[in-house]
């Protein structure tokens, strides 16, 4: 059996842990937090900042007690996605200086109430030097919600010792808080200033127990597409089948279609944009990776449409909890008049209903192919906190300026500060 303070004073040695955060599981002075609060979990929190990618590793039993805990269904907060990400993308940009701040919080028993998934950046240019903390997965739009893991009873008791971190930590000008359940967004709120910005808006559907009772309470416009895309293909004597791939072997060769089948939409003129996020081999290397470690915990579908012999249409799927999130989908122009995309995804809602799901999250962006399935919206907040003292005014121009506000002649300049592929 595991003893943890072992393996905390194995990650202090490694280096994996600050000072600071080994002395505060020992130190009444140094130790933050406050009572539990609602909870029957009585004692402090204590706070631990991992900082190298091999004690991110060993976290992976408290990310699965807290996914279970919070009924997490989203992919980007399974611990998988953290690590992989880490693999990939840390310190990938040579212009930004990225080093992990995974906070994790944990009672009195050693029972992790919260992990904050964070990086801290320092992006530099001559005499300028602009330090920040973002949450963990600020890649070319593969991590669309950034989500951090708190069980519910513990917002107020995270957000007091996570901010008395920050006041304590110094030199950085500015925090990126995103992907904020409504829960802990009010208590952060009422530890610090925010400046409030437009949420994140993701899209949920809630299956009832059968498609019929589904397609009932849509909107005509919906049923009527999804009456097009299945009697076009019956009018020309096309029949689909649809593939579900869940083993290594088979998603790993159904990765690959998807690329070519993304790429091509991303090609199609005369329709709404949509980018190639796997363009690159990074991007690609990534879902590789992921999918091969999720795989082997039956969490990914590869869903394919084949029509003829041939594939049309993919799409990548995650089953986290009780939800199937719909992630990327590609498909082939050339069959594009019969409405594919449409028939693909309405057949991974009904596989998820055949699985027994609760839900199908149709991933984040207002956009008519998601909201005409009449979806509950979710908001997930995002906001910026700006250091205190002298720095605050230079902290809060810089923002505007490397956000896009009043770049003017120094766009150029503060533009290489920016991660590639944002």
């Amino acid at each position: 059996m595991s003893n943890p303070e072992s393996e905390r004073q194995s990650l202090f040695r490694a280096g994996a842990l600050t000072v600071h955060d080994f002395e505060a599981a020992e130190s009444p002075h140094q130790r933050l937090g406050f009572a539990a609060g609602p909870l029957d979990r009585t004692g402090l929190l204590s706070l631990e900042t991992v900082t190298s990618i091999g004690a991110l590793e060993s976290l992976q039993e408290e990310y699965e007690r807290l996914n279970r805990v919070t009924g997490n269904g989203l992919p980007f907060a399974l611990h998988e996605w953290h690590s992989s990400w880490c693999r990939q993308w840390l310190n990938c940009n040579p212009r930004v200086q990225d080093d992990l701040a995974v906070h994790v919080m944990r009672d009195r028993a050693g029972v992790c109430a919260a992990i904050i998934p964070m990086l801290r950046s320092v992006r530099a240019l001559g005499p300028l030097r602009v330090c920040s903390f973002n949450m963990l997965g600020p890649d070319p739009a593969l991590s669309e919600i950034h989500s951090s893991l708190v069980e519910p009873g513990f917002e107020a008791a995270v957000a007091a010792v996570i901010q008395r971190r920050l006041a304590a930590t110094p030199g950085w000008d500015w925090v990126n808080w995103s992907g904020l359940s409504p829960g802990l967004a009010a208590a952060l709120g009422q530890h610090a200033e925010l400046l409030w910005l437009e949420p994140q808006r993701g899209y949920v559907i809630d299956l009832p127990p059968s498609w019929e009772e589904l397609r009932a309470r849509l909107k005509r416009n919906i049923r009527e597409s999804l009456r097009h895309c299945y009697n076009s293909l019956k009018r020309e004597g096309l029949e689909f089948k649809l593939a579900v791939h869940t083993e290594g072997t088979e998603i790993a060769g159904a990765l690959e279609r998807f690329f070519e089948l993304h790429a091509l939409r991303a090609q199609l003129t005369g329709a709404a944009l949509h980018p190639d996020h796997f363009r690159s081999e990074g991007a690609r290397e990534f879902l590789r990776d992921l999918c091969s470690r999720l795989a082997a915990r039956k969490i990914v579908r590869a869903f394919e449409l084949n029509i003829g012999g041939e594939v049309v249409a993919s799409r990548i799927g995650f089953v986290v909890g009780h939800t199937l999130y719909l992630y990327y989908s590609g498909f082939r122009p050339s069959w594009a008049r019969y409405s594919v995309a449409t028939t693909i995804q309405a057949e991974a809602i009904k596989y998820a209903m055949a699985c027994g799901l609760k839900s199908v999250d149709l991933s984040p962006g207002r956009v008519v192919s998601k909201t005409r399935w009449s979806p509950r919206e979710v908001l997930y907040g995002h906001a910026v906190q700006f250091c205190s003292g002298r720095r605050t005014h230079w902290a809060r121009l810089l923002y505007r300026l490397s956000s896009g506000e009043r770049l003017g002649l120094l766009a150029p300049l503060l533009s290489r500060f920016e991660r590639q592929g944002n």
